[in-house]
């Protein structure tokens, strides 16, 4: 690259709990103005799945629309896709999300009760527009249902041995005995391919599975975390003995209570790491080579980021590209020798910057003025080595 830089691409993710993707994107910005007022700055906020999925759709030509469904605890809520020719982008927060809970927050009672329901609504009303590719971001989830709520609004029947239906929510599915797919939309299964976006790796059940690893975000007491993964084992025999085989194991199957399971399983969805399906979707290789620099970002950058999640992505990404990248971060628990081999070329964080209170309080001052004053003379330093 030059010195000073002649385009930067500006592609952070949020800073969990103190700014969002465009706050972040708009500091760096600033920061990148006061420093090279010369560049040209291209700005491209990223998600990777989770809350932010639908408004980077939005950012690169996709139209939202929105419909009613059912929220996590089965009440009416609003919810927006994004549709772009043939392909609709779904977030699973807008209609099963934790943020949906109120202002009484997860308990045991919701991670019990709480279903995927309105997501099956979503990808329903997705496929009334006639779409072939649905791409399901699957973050910020309150349920533990393995999915079966979607499958359920999509028209299948979990029964009991009686022949009753089920209770939605994780905890009914102690009771399942009978999965019934004779009422199950065909449109599901052969009109549209669906491509689970995710950054886990967990499968269904057992120590790193949805129940054991994520339901205590969602509320779950120890008592209620053995309580989901009984009811989650059942469910993958259930399954098993409709489908005649068995993806309880699969990696990524445990994404976001299971949600992966139900829909790989029934309805053939694809799992597939959430960022690389967002910056093909976003366009992001052809943006990247008109620049000569990518800023990317989060909140904290660890061992989690170095799975693939965003900012790791992008800086892969650029990386092959043959374009230098620089991660602006709330914090770096990682060494210099992992940013490296995971594609950064260095990395700057506020906690080396101002205290803990400033960085969380001031977020966007702080980002902008530590861009401002410390990206030049570290690129100085990577474009023309002391010897």
């Amino acid at each position: 690259m030059t010195f000073p830089p002649r385009a930067i691409l500006i592609a952070p993710d949020k800073f969990k709990g103190s700014l969002s993707a465009d706050g972040v994107t708009s500091a760096m910005s600033k920061g990148l103005q006061r420093a090279f007022p010369d560049a040209r700055l291209y700005e491209h906020p990223i998600a990777d799945g989770g809350e932010g999925t639908v408004e980077m759709a939005l950012r690169h030509g996709f139209r939202p629309v929105t419909v009613d469904v059912h929220g996590p605890l089965s009440e009416q809520v609003t919810a927006t896709f994004a549709v772009f020719d043939d392909t609709a982008v779904i977030e699973m927060a807008s209609a099963a999300g934790l943020a949906l809970l109120g202002s009484a927050g997860p308990s045991p009672v919701t991670a019990t009760r709480a279903t995927t329901y309105g997501v099956g609504q979503l990808i329903s009303a997705a496929l009334d527009l006639g779409v072939s590719r649905i791409v399901v971001g699957v973050g910020g989830s309150a349920s533990t249902d393995g999915g079966s709520g979607a499958l359920v609004a999509l028209g299948a029947t979990i029964r009991d041995r009686l022949g009753a239906e089920v209770p939605q929510g994780g905890a009914g599915l102690a009771a399942a005995r009978h999965l019934d797919l004779s009422g199950l939309d065909p449109r599901a299964r052969h009109q549209a391919e669906i491509l689970i976006a995710c950054d886990v790796e967990s499968p269904l059940t057992g120590p790193q599975g949805a129940a054991t690893m994520f339901s205590p975000q969602k509320g779950a007491d120890p008592a209620t975390v053995v309580e989901l993964e009984d009811a989650l084992t059942n469910w993958a025999r259930c399954v098993r003995s409709e489908i005649g085989v068995d993806l309880s194991r699969r990696p990524g199957s445990g994404a976001a209570g299971g949600i992966a399971f139900g829909l790989a399983a029934v309805l053939g969805a694809q799992i597939a790491a959430g960022i690389d399906l967002l910056l093909d979707i976003s366009r992001f290789d052809q943006a990247v080579t008109e620049c000569d620099l990518v800023i990317v970002g989060e909140g904290s950058l660890d061992a989690q980021s170095l799975m693939g999640k965003g900012p790791i992505g992008v800086a892969r990404r650029a990386s092959d590209l043959g374009v230098p990248s620089i991660a602006v971060v709330g914090r770096s628990l990682i060494t210099p020798d992992e940013a490296r081999l995971a594609g950064l070329d260095a990395v700057l964080s506020l906690s080396d910057f101002v205290d803990s209170k400033q960085s969380m309080t001031r977020t966007a001052d702080v980002i902008e003025r530590l861009v401002a004053e410390r990206i030049p003379a570290l690129l100085d330093g990577l474009v023309r080595p002391q010897i």
